[in-house]
């Protein structure tokens, strides 16, 4: 099913969660709301879910407009970032309880909610924990057991808010591979919010960035990462070195000293270059880029990378070091940009 999303807005006293949201999402597409804390993505989910009433725009599923339907029935699915289990139920019969909780005129019989049960079992890899309590399960385990319970009503949207936020970092990843070969498999139109920017750009087909109450920019993941729209977007995705500069001439210019061809920068003025660490080199301290000191060399993953002192900044640059040579510290080098983001700056 299609969710439209146009114009929602939704205020809790004289704050405004949501500013004139508007979002299309096309069956079947899995879509990610990112943003910090505070950015509005819940809030939006529970407007589509109908938990929450917005106080202007509108929610549309398919060409209905969400207004006129129950919660029942907009068949939405949603897991909690905290699973919401009944700890008294077991598995099998929290699966079940969303089928067993239907009128009686639209509860499948009993035979029928066994099946579904097993085959829901079967697709989060559970079989076998049928008559586990959620006591007696792992963190993972758990989150699968409330994608099992979304599932059981053959929802028509799946939402899910924060749903590998309360596990550690190595369950996380295992299961963002999981998830999106169960998206695969299923089909549903799927919103999902995280404030983790890696399982965004690894697990959705598109990514709606929020900050502040509205949508900053919504693209593919290569698309929002390595084009990005505003100066939130650039500094809220990967980590970047934040240069204050002034643009003049299609270049950017620190300490009246040009560093990079700010070509994607419309107009003059000061500006705000941001810099990610894999997209500076280290070159001899005598040519045409930034002087600096190197202060400290440090393990980063799979990388090295090198913090390096510059005369009139407050901060180190940042910059990652590609093999297993690296300069010493103490040394004088030069930083050639070799691409960056310059934005117009509004602070």
């Amino acid at each position: 099913m299609a969710v439209r999303i146009e114009g929602v807005s939704k205020f809790f006293g004289p704050f405004a969660a949501l500013r004139g949201v508007s979002l299309d999402v096309a069956p079947a597409e899995l879509v990610a709301l990112l943003g910090p804390s505070g950015s509005g993505k819940t809030t939006l989910l529970r407007v589509i879910a109908g938990l929450e009433e917005p106080d202007g725009g509108k929610v549309v599923f398919d060409d209905v407009e969400a207004q006129h339907l129950s919660l029942r029935d907009r068949r939405i699915g949603f897991v909690f970032q905290h699973y919401a289990l009944f700890r008294h139920m077991t598995v099998a019969d929290n699966i079940a309880y969303g089928l067993r909780a239907r009128p009686r005129r639209e509860r499948p019989p009993s035979d029928e909610i066994r099946r579904r049960v097993g085959q829901l079992l079967d697709l989060v890899q559970l079989v076998g924990l049928e008559a586990r309590f959620p006591g007696q399960l792992s963190g993972g385990q758990r989150q699968r057991v409330a994608l099992a319970r979304a599932l059981a009503i053959e929802p028509r949207v799946l939402l899910l808010d924060e749903p590998f936020g309360a596990l550690d970092a190595r369950v996380r990843k295992d299961l963002r591979q999981w998830l999106r070969d169960v998206h695969r498999r299923t089909g549903h139109t799927t919103l999902f919010v995280t404030h983790d920017q890696d399982e965004a750009l690894e697990l959705a087909d598109r990514v709606a960035v929020l900050n502040d109450g509205h949508i900053e920019q919504v693209g593919a993941p290569d698309d929002v990462y390595d084009k990005p729209a505003t100066a939130f977007v650039c500094g809220f995705l990967g980590e970047s070195n934040r240069l204050d500069v002034e643009i003049a001439g299609g270049q950017a210019f620190l300490q009246d000293r040009p560093i990079f061809a700010a070509a994607h920068h419309n107009g003059r003025g000061a500006g705000k270059l941001f810099v990610r660490p894999q997209d500076i080199r280290i070159e001899p301290p005598h040519g045409h880029g930034i002087a600096g000191v190197v202060a400290a060399v440090r393990r980063h993953g799979a990388i090295r990378r090198a913090e390096v002192a510059v005369t009139g900044l407050a901060r180190r640059m940042e910059v990652d070091l590609p093999s297993a040579i690296a300069p010493a510290v103490g040394e004088t080098v030069g930083l050639k940009i070799v691409k960056g983001y310059a934005f117009a700056r509004t602070d």
